[in-house]
């Protein structure tokens, strides 16, 4: 009979860093005890990494011994072949002798000559020892040779995972891939499916159709990018067509346990991972563009078809080269401060002030006003932007950043004669794609006298949430970037929370 593996604390963790609180956890094991699964994946042993990774990312003695001692289940956990070595196995392994079953081991097939000799080292002390080999749906287009070597696992791994890594593989993908593994290897065999194309349920059920292992799954579909296949979907399945006993009181319990994490990170799939899914790209990528509040749907699914297509950019624009330069220019945010006090700012501008809009939120208070206007274009900012400005005989400017831009491009219709480009960034190497970046360089380009900026108001209060902890972030990163090349502070016209930036009210030039 298939063995059913959950991976939700492994999985999972690419959405929480690896941390889940103790009830969570506890919750967890409580339920997978009363459960009909065979394995539990807790998380990863890693070496000291530089990007912060919660405990499941290191799996603690401490941890393991927890669950262990609580836990009626074979427990696993992973490792990533490109970043453990043979030697490193002392470390970490060694100490957790006796709390863990297996140990799976994350491989890229170009590495599985590698990956052998990693594996041998870790069966030899004393674990069970499987492989999850990534990129599935590339294997006989892209990786022949390797699926002709698996014939060495016979001596001594105990599964070979075949991993949906792009979530795009089809049943029949799924029976031609398993019969071709079959043919060169008596290994036991394992399926780990993504759901980008919502095909993990019929993936994993082919799978076990030709009597495969191991499955996996995990609570609520949590999982890197769009998710893997619900272990409720996939439990209530074969409780119906297969007789297989569950508890339902308990599955519910722990679907209640997950639901709050679910509601906070919003794992599952969309038509940006779809689109991934259908075109094998990877998920990590998607996964930090699906999360970027500034990227739309329209700039993911343009990234995509580029990268589809092999192609840098979808667009290419002249170099903005301004020779005409102003005394005043003012940088407009989209804080609410602008529209508070639009009298004042609309008084304090003259034919010889810019105004550079780093969104077009506030873009129609200005249509009245005779100066000349630019508009820093990034991620959703067209859309924005169409539907605030004035399309008929636009004069002012479009500026995007340099070539190529990492979403591709999308300007308005209205605009295209009078967009152009960036050289480059010079005052910051971070968030060039930002468009408070873009806006700030335009500046720098285009002042011969005072630089200013309005709406940059920050967020009140202690409790800020992921999205606004990562702008506030960035405004400060760049704001003390253009402080240290112009000099002094950026100085604000409306009241900012902002400290790198230097408030000075409107109201005192007019």
């Amino acid at each position: 009979m298939t063995k059913i593996l959950d991976c939700t604390l492994r999985d999972g963790g690419y959405y929480t860093n690896w941390d889940f609180n103790s009830e969570t956890v506890d919750a967890y094991i409580a339920a997978m005890n009363a459960l009909p699964i065979d394995y539990l994946e807790l998380g990863y042993r890693n070496n000291p990494s530089k990007e912060y990774m919660g405990k499941f990312g290191y799996c603690p003695v401490s941890v393991l011994k927890h669950i262990r001692e609580n836990c009626t289940k074979k427990l696993d956990v992973m490792l990533n072949e490109k970043s453990t070595k043979p030697e490193d196995l002392d470390v970490l392994l060694k100490p957790i002798v006796g709390f863990v079953d297996m140990v799976r081991i994350a491989i890229d097939p170009k590495n599985f000559d590698r990956a052998v000799v990693l594996a041998k080292a870790v069966k030899s002390m004393g674990f069970e020892v499987g492989f999850n080999c990534m990129y599935m749906s590339k294997w006989q287009t892209e990786y022949p040779d390797f699926l002709t070597k698996l014939g060495v696992l016979d001596s001594f791994a105990d599964l070979f995972c075949m991993v949906d890594s792009f979530g795009g593989v089809t049943p029949e993908d799924v029976t031609i891939i398993t019969k071709t593994v079959r043919e060169h290897t008596k290994c036991p065999i394992g399926f780990h499916g993504h759901n980008n194309l919502q095909l993990g349920l019929i993936n994993t059920i082919t799978a076990m159709r030709l009597n495969v292992d191991y499955v996996d799954a995990t609570i609520l579909g949590m999982g890197r990018g769009a998710g893997n296949l619900n272990m409720e979907l996939l439990l209530t399945y074969l409780n119906a067509h297969d007789g297989l006993q569950v508890d339902f009181n308990v599955l519910g319990d722990v679907i209640t346990a997950f639901t709050p994490l679910m509601e906070q990170y919003q794992w599952g799939t969309n038509l940006p991972y779809m689109l991934a899914g259908a075109n094998r790209i990877p998920q990590k990528e998607v996964m930090d563009w699906v999360t970027n509040r500034i990227y739309s749907f329209n700039s993911i699914v343009r990234a995509l078809e580029n990268r589809k297509n092999n192609t840098a950019d979808n667009a290419k624009y002249p170099y903005f080269e301004s020779s005409k330069k102003f005394k005043k220019v003012i940088i407009v945010g989209g804080g609410n401060s602008v529209q508070e006090h639009l009298d004042g700012i609309k008084a304090f501008i003259d034919k010889d002030t810019a105004l550079i809009f780093s969104t077009a939120r506030h873009a129609a208070l200005f249509a009245d006003v005779d100066c000349l206007k630019y508009y820093a274009l990034v991620g959703s900012e067209s859309r924005r932007m169409a539907k605030n400005v004035r399309t008929e005989n636009f004069k002012d400017y479009v500026i995007l950043p340099p070539y190529p831009r990492t979403m591709g491009t999308e300007v308005p219709a209205f605009a295209e004669s009078n967009t152009f480009e960036l050289t480059d960034i010079e005052f910051i190497n971070d968030y060039k794609d930002s468009s408070t970046t873009v806006a700030i360089q335009t500046a720098l380009n285009i002042c011969d006298g005072e630089l200013y900026c309005i709406g940059y108001d920050g967020y009140p209060g202690s409790v800020l949430s992921e999205k606004e902890m990562a702008l506030t972030h960035e405004n400060k990163t760049i704001f003390e970037a253009v402080a240290a090349v112009i000099g002094k502070k950026l100085t604000s016209l409306t009241p900012s929370l902002y400290w790198e930036l230097k408030v000075a009210s409107v109201y005192q030039f007019i």
